[in-house]
């Protein structure tokens, strides 16, 4: 079991473990037992930012309909519908040295899929979390449970891989909007 992560906190993890070449992000989540009338679709999606903190093209907005950047450094799972069962419900894979010299960090986001539409939001979502591992290793390294502070928000930016002087770092975020995914796109600088 890796490190258990707070919001805010920065972990290094190239820094004193230079063979680390290929992690892979999951995320996992719960929802509660609602009387809504429709099922949850959570979505992982990744947002590949420049140094000016946006995304420069469409392609760098991995997410179920496009599964990986145009490097293929980012890779990701796609989309499970339904959530059910153990472990990561989607999952993506990164490899460190592929990642374009043009991307300065990489955020991790989870949005709730038509979520106005279904009267539905974070504070119905527990045991939500994401987590780091070696994927040459299977071992994961840290993990962050994102807790129970959101009521009204049907997006979150879970955490971010970011570079900082030639290496790699994970910030664990936990942080809530309104808005869904079209929020978390114009906050990253892509229009809808």
């Amino acid at each position: 079991m890796g490190i258990s992560l707070s919001k805010g906190q920065k972990v290094d993890l190239t820094k004193g473990n230079a063979s680390l070449k290929k992690i892979g992000i999951g995320l996992g989540w719960d929802t509660n037992k609602y009387d809504g009338q429709h099922d949850f679709d959570l979505d992982a999606s990744v947002f590949l930012v420049s140094p000016s903190g946006k995304v420069e093209n469409d392609k760098n907005f991995i997410f179920y309909n496009n599964l990986q950047d145009p490097s293929g450094a980012v890779v990701h799972s796609g989309d499970n519908r339904t959530g059910d069962g153990d472990g990561d419900d989607e999952y993506v894979s990164i490899e460190l040295d592929k990642v374009p010299e043009n991307v300065a960090k990489i955020a991790f986001t989870v949005t709730i899929h038509d979520a106005p539409e279904r009267s539905q939001n974070f504070g119905q979502v527990s045991n939500a979390y994401i987590r780091v591992i070696d994927e040459a290793t299977n071992n994961e390294l840290m993990r962050f449970d994102l807790g129970e502070d959101f009521s009204v928000e049907t997006a979150v930016v879970a955490g971010e891989l970011y570079r900082h002087q030639g290496e790699w770092k994970f910030n664990a975020i936990g942080s809530g909007f309104q808005g869904g995914l079209g929020a978390l796109c114009n906050n990253y600088g892509l229009s809808v």
